[in-house]
């Protein structure tokens, strides 16, 4: 089983850097692709970034791609994400979730991820 708990948003000014967490406190996390996914208020959830099983693979949104990071530590069972240069834009709940492998998944679309943390709150101020 995967349960997923993000942590590190928070209220931070445009032009700053923040690093959001997210653990599995189960006992599969490497049997798993884990994708960064947010969501502004009216808006769907989009793809940040994705990471495969053992961080050999890394994918991002072409709009966030030079900002954003995206990695992992299959010891500690977390994912992160740095955010570096950050915009008002940027401000959203974000989530992580877990995608099994397939051969035709694209790890950009939500439904192909099975497991998802509550989210975690970035605001940015200009």
């Amino acid at each position: 089983q995967v349960h997923l708990v993000e942590s590190g948003g928070r209220l931070v000014q445009a032009g700053g850097s923040l690093r959001l967490s997210c653990v599995d406190s189960g006992r599969t996390f490497s049997a798993y692709s884990m994708g960064w996914f947010r969501q502004a208020p009216g808006n769907e959830h989009e793809f940040v970034a994705r990471i495969s099983r053992f961080g050999r693979a890394t994918d991002y949104a072409d709009s966030l791609k030079g900002r954003f990071t995206i990695s992992r530590d299959n010891r500690k069972n977390t994912v992160y994400l740095q955010k570096n240069s950050l915009e008002s834009e940027d401000t959203a709940s974000y989530f992580c979730a877990a995608a099994p492998d397939h051969q035709d998944y694209t790890y950009r679309r939500k439904e192909e991820y099975w497991y998802w943390g509550q989210g975690t709150q970035v605001t940015v101020s200009s």
